[in-house]
């Protein structure tokens, strides 16, 4: 599996996909609603991807840019197993993949100036601490990151940040963590904790990480996220994404379908059980109406994007 996510133009997110799934995507675009692909590294990175646009009938143009807008290059080719190898080569960081294509570079105009932020060092700090706490959480994309920095100090006659400004902080925040996170070692307690909601979803319980923004909204829409013959569910939304960010523990919520006691009871204690086998520390007395708490967390998780 390439280290990437391919996104296309009717909003589907393919992620970590193979050589042979990249080139089905490939061969596949063309019709209307879905003529292009963006592949992205994981984690992404500013200014560094690749895309693919074809329209039936006619060639395939694909462009790479590679850190810049003074880095952007295009080819076209008749030939979608060219594109497919080129795609790949790219992903897979392999010298020499744009070979065989006749690149030119495209004139993106000048870069546009951003302006310092116009804050005091208070507010600076305080927008800094909540986009690192969304962004240690681990859940956002870069482009929702600097959506969080744009909106955060808004008031109804004040909007400090532009969006290039937010888009810049929020890139340099985002490098910051994917230098941090490059020597990040082993499993970390995220991937953990996905690995026993994967064995949860198998076992029939219905389970989401960072789903929903609190537990009225989880408790009303975690049954329309239900395979048939799921016994139950258990989940954690936002805000308890941003517990765990802060080094506060995280609180899961779990439940029977048909309401019970005695099924919220039982599917309280498979959680438990799926997460002390992947070696992670639960608190939990037993009681169907209290949430089963994660401590002593190391909240680690790798970004996306």
């Amino acid at each position: 599996m390439f280290e990437i996510v391919v996104k296309t133009e009717n909003q589907e997110r393919h992620l970590r996909v193979s050589a042979e799934e990249l080139a089905a995507l490939v061969r596949r675009i063309g019709g209307d609603g879905d003529r292009f692909l963006v592949v992205q590294r994981i984690p992404d990175l500013p200014d560094v991807f690749v895309q693919v646009w074809h329209e039936a009938g006619g060639d395939y143009t694909l462009e790479h840019r590679d850190g810049a807008a003074d880095r952007h290059f295009q080819a076209l080719t008749g030939r979608p197993e060219a594109v497919s190898a080129a795609l790949a080569g790219w992903a897979r960081r392999q010298t020499g993949w744009d070979a065989g294509l006749e690149w030119r570079l495209l004139d993106m105009g000048p870069a546009r100036d951003v302006p310092p932020l116009a804050l005091g060092a208070d507010e600076r700090a305080e927008l800094e601490r909540r986009v690192r706490e969304v962004l240690v959480g681990g859940y956002a994309s870069r482009e929702e990151l600097a959506e969080v920095a744009e909106e955060y100090l808004v008031t109804e006659d004040r909007r400090p940040l532009s969006q290039d400004q937010a888009r810049a902080l929020a890139d340099r925040l985002w490098l910051e963590r994917v230098e941090e996170q490059a020597r990040w070692q082993g499993e970390t307690d995220p991937e953990r904790l996905s690995r026993a909601f994967t064995a949860l979803e198998a076992a029939g319980i219905t389970a989401r990480e960072n789903f929903t923004c609190c537990r009225s909204c989880g408790n009303a829409e975690i049954g329309a996220e239900a395979a048939p013959g799921a016994r139950g569910f258990v989940y954690f939304h936002t805000q308890c994404t941003d517990s765990a960010a802060v080094g506060r523990g995280l609180m899961l919520l779990y439940g029977g379908f048909d309401g019970s006691e005695e099924t919220t009871a039982a599917v309280g204690r498979e959680v438990v059980a799926a997460l002390d086998a992947v070696g992670l520390t639960t608190a939990w007395d037993g009681d169907p109406g209290r949430a089963v708490h994660l401590t002593a967390l190391d909240w680690r998780r790798r970004l996306v994007g």
